[in-house]
C-alpha cells in the first residue's frame, strides 16, 4: 500500500505537496466521530442547518480566490473557470438554505376511514461520497450540502490529485460554523474505501466517477444493503438540426467540449449534425476549434490548460488513434505536444461511426465528435445509440419542436435546448443506463439519503 498522495500541478509537471495515508485505526475513528456528531445535528431545526449552510456559502465566497488557484494548480481548469465553480457552489448553498427547510418539511395527509397521515423526512446517518478531480469544489458541495440540510453526517473520499482541494473545503466548511467531525476528510486508498464502505455507521454512499468505478463501488454496497447514487460517465450528443442558428450553435458545441479542458462528464461529445447543414456546420466548427488556444490556465488568454494527470492524456490519445484506426479522420488536433505540462489539443474527429471509441466510449478531453445524420429522426436515433445517458443537447429555432424531443425522444437524464450547460440549484442532475441513476440538486438531492417515515394516526 503507498504511503502518501502525492499532488502534482499538470501544467508543468511539478510536485505540489504530499499527504500521508491514514491508518486503518484512524479511519474508524474518523467514522466514529462523524456518527457522535451526527448524533447532535439530527436534532437541529432546519432552520438551524439553513443558517449553517449559508454561512458556508459566505466563507466560500471569502476564499474565493485562494481556492480557485488551488484548484487549478492541483487539476489545470482555467483559472476563471474555477472561480465560476465556486460561484455554483455558493449558488447551490444558498438555494439549499433558502428552500431546505421547505422540502424537508413533514408532509400531512388525510387518509381513509379518518386515519391521518404524515411522511416525515428523517435523516439516516452518515453518507459516504466518493468524488472526482474535475470538478474539485463542486463535486463536493453538490453532495455534502444537501445531505448536510437533511440531517446527515458527510465523509468524503477525494480524488487523491486534488488532496489541497479537500482539506481547504474542510476548513471552510468548519470555519463556517459547522460542527467538528460531521464533515470529514478520508485520506485513503481503494482498500481502505471498502472497509469504509462495510461500516455499520455508514448508511449510504454516493459516487460521481467512471462506469468502472461506479460498478465496482455499487457492488461493494450492494453486498451490505447501502443506499447508493451513481453519478457516471456519458458520451453526450448534440443535436444540430436543419433549422439551427449555426453562430450560436457552433459557439454552444465549442463551449460545450472544451469547457473544463474537455473534462466534464456532461460536456458535449458527440456532434450529430443533419446532413443538409452538415458541410456548413462542419467548416464553422473546425475554424472555432483551431483558433482555441492552449495555455496555462492561469492565465487569461488561454482557451484551454493541461489534462489533470498525464495518464488522462495518454488513455485520451489511445483512444484517438483507435478510432483513427478503425476509420475515424482526424481534421484537426490529434497530436501529442511536446513540452512541459499535460496538454492536449482541441481535436475533431470526423467519419466516426460504431465500434470506435470516439462513438461508443466517453472521451474525457477535448476531442469532439463529428457524426453526419440523414435527417432529425435519424439524429435522435444516433444519439439514443449509446450505452449511456446523462444528459445532452438540442440546437433548433423550433423550440417548441425541441421541447418535445427532449422530453419525449431523448432517453438521458438531462437535456440542454440552445446552449450548453453544466448544473442548476433547483433542477435534478442525474442519467440513465450505464450513466447511473439517483439524482442530486434541489429537493431530489435532499431526499436521496432520508428515511420517508409514514406515520399513520387513528384519530378513532
Amino acid at each position: 500500500m503507498a504511503e502518501e498522495f502525492t499532488t502534482i500541478n499538470p501544467a508543468n509537471g511539478d510536485v505540489l505537496d504530499r499527504y500521508p495515508l491514514m491508518s486503518d485505526s484512524d479511519v474508524s475513528k474518523t467514522i466514529e466521530s462523524c456518527h457522535s456528531a451526527y448524533i447532535d445535528w439530527k436534532g437541529r431545526s432546519h432552520k438551524q442547518r439553513a443558517e449553517i449552510i449559508s454561512s458556508i456559502g459566505d466563507h466560500l465566497r471569502e476564499n474565493k480566490a485562494e481556492l480557485a488557484e488551488l484548484m487549478t494548480a492541483e487539476m489545470g481548469k482555467l483559472l476563471t473557470q474555477s472561480e465560476q465553480e465556486i460561484d455554483l457552489c455558493v449558488a447551490i448553498c444558498n438555494w439549499t438554505a433558502d428552500n431546505g427547510p421547505l422540502e424537508l418539511k413533514s408532509e400531512e395527509l388525510e387518509l381513509s376511514d379518518g386515519k391521518r397521515g404524515i411522511i416525515h423526512f428523517s435523516p439516516i446517518g452518515i453518507v459516504y461520497g466518493i468524488q472526482p478531480w474535475n470538478f474539485p469544489a463542486y463535486q463536493v458541495v453538490r453532495y455534502a450540502i444537501a445531505n448536510l440540510m437533511a440531517g446527515n453526517g458527510v465523509l468524503l473520499k477525494h480524488a487523491a490529485n486534488v488532496t489541497g482541494s479537500a482539506k481547504m473545503l474542510l476548513e471552510i466548511f468548519e470555519g463556517a460554523g459547522l460542527p467538528g467531525n460531521l464533515f470529514s476528510v478520508l485520506i485513503i486508498d481503494h482498500k481502505q474505501s471498502a472497509m469504509v464502505i462495510e461500516h455499520e455507521l455508514v448508511r449510504g454512499v454516493t459516487l460521481t466517477g467512471s462506469l468502472a468505478a461506479g460498478s465496482a463501488v455499487a457492488e461493494q454496497a450492494g453486498k451490505v444493503l447501502k443506499k447508493t447514487v451513481m453519478e457516471l460517465g456519458s458520451n453526450d450528443a448534440y443535436l444540430v438540426l436543419a433549422d439551427a442558428d449555426l453562430d450560436r450553435a457552433i459557439k454552444a458545441c465549442v463551449q460545450g467540449r472544451v469547457y473544463n479542458n474537455g473534462e466534464t462528464c456532461i460536456a458535449a461529445k458527440r456532434f450529430i449534425v443533419v446532413d443538409s447543414i452538415y458541410d456548413e456546420f462542419r467548416d464553422g466548427f473546425l475554424d472555432a476549434m483551431q483558433k482555441l488556444k492552449i495555455g496555462d490556465p492561469m492565465n487569461n488568454d488561454s482557451d484551454i490548460g493541461p489534462m489533470a494527470r498525464e495518464g488522462l492524456r495518454e488513455d485520451l490519445h489511445e483512444q484517438v488513434t483507435a478510432s483513427v484506426t478503425k476509420g475515424a479522420q482526424v481534421i484537426c488536433g490529434g497530436e501529442m505536444p511536446n513540452g512541459p505540462g499535460f496538454y492536449y489539443p482541441a481535436t475533431i474527429l470526423e467519419n466516426v461511426e460504431p465500434g470506435q471509441p470516439a462513438y461508443d466510449d466517453e472521451l474525457f478531453g477535448p476531442v469532439a465528435s463529428l457524426i453526419r445524420a440523414k435527417d432529425q429522426d435519424d439524429a435522435v436515433r444516433i444519439a439514443n445509440d449509446s450505452k449511456y445517458g446523462l444528459g445532452g443537447g438540442i440546437l433548433s429555432k423550433d423550440v417548441e419542436k425541441a421541447i418535445e424531443l427532449a422530453t419525449e425522444c431523448f432517453d438521458t437524464g438531462m437535456v440542454f435546448i440552445n446552449g450548453f450547460g453544466l448544473a442548476t440549484p433547483e433542477m435534478p442532475f442525474g442519467g440513465v443506463k450505464n450513466s447511473g441513476y439517483g439524482r442530486e440538486h434541489g429537493g431530489f438531492g435532499m431526499k436521496e439519503f432520508v428515511n420517508a417515515k409514514a406515520v399513520t394516526v387513528y384519530d378513532r
